[in-house]
């Protein structure tokens, strides 16, 4: 039997490396993850002007190349216009079993921006702490961040998130995905919590009490 049409255009393809197999990134001791082991995932841009082609997508192709650093097989980016259509992309997303879903795009406080109210119809449950995060990065360095309503959560097993337009809002969201997301996956298609590090390599002994302070005395660190 023939495999399947080599040539057939698809919107969504993987990144390759040099020798055509499915890129699938490095870990965060640096080490290539095998493909096998690794998650798909896909970048969605919302935007009326990117998906008319009235400029270059800028922020899908961010998203692509920071899950391929994360070590996931990334697809994308699929651009599609405001509202209704993006909910169309995350529900045929999960229906294709996508582990990941980062959107970017439509989370401002603009008429057209709906990214949040569309993937909140497709979330069985929301995650609160990662938006919360990823404002958070964002405020550091620009007060406005604090207008992004991106939401994020699960649907099935594919873990959603809404990062910004922006290719700064991207940034700062990759950089808080970074720390968690992999992990996060693995949660939701049911891993383990790691064990927790020791936060000693020597045996603990007891503390010897020490005399009482003076009233006023420093106390170590703690500037109080």
């Amino acid at each position: 039997m023939s495999g399947p049409d080599q040539h057939q255009p698809d919107r969504r393809q993987p990144r390759h490396d040099g020798h055509g197999q499915p890129q699938a990134g490095h870990g965060e001791q640096g080490r290539r993850l095998p493909v096998a082991a690794a998650h798909r995932a896909l970048a969605v841009t919302a935007s009326n002007r990117a998906s008319a082609g009235v400029y270059a997508d800028k922020g899908g192709p961010l998203l692509v190349e920071g899950l391929t650093e994360m070590g996931f097989v990334a697809e994308g980016p699929t651009v599609v216009p405001d509202g209704e259509p993006v909910q169309r992309a995350l529900r045929e997303a999960v229906e294709a079993g996508y582990a990941v879903v980062l959107t970017t795009g439509g989370t401002g406080i603009s008429p057209t921006d709906r990214t949040p109210e569309m993937t909140r119809a497709v979330l069985d449950y929301e995650i609160p702490g990662i938006p919360e995060a990823i404002r958070a990065q964002g405020l550091a360095k620009v007060p406005t961040a604090a207008l992004s309503r991106g939401t994020a959560g699960v649907a099935g097993r594919t873990l959603i998130v809404n990062l910004p337009g922006s290719t700064g809002g991207v940034r700062d969201g990759l950089a808080v995905l970074a720390r968690l997301l992999r992990h996060a996956v693995d949660q939701i298609h049911g891993g383990d919590h790691p064990a927790e590090p020791s936060r000693s390599a020597g045996p603990r002994h007891p503390v010897e009490p020490s005399a009482p302070l003076e009233p006023g005395e420093p106390r170590g660190d703690d500037p109080r």
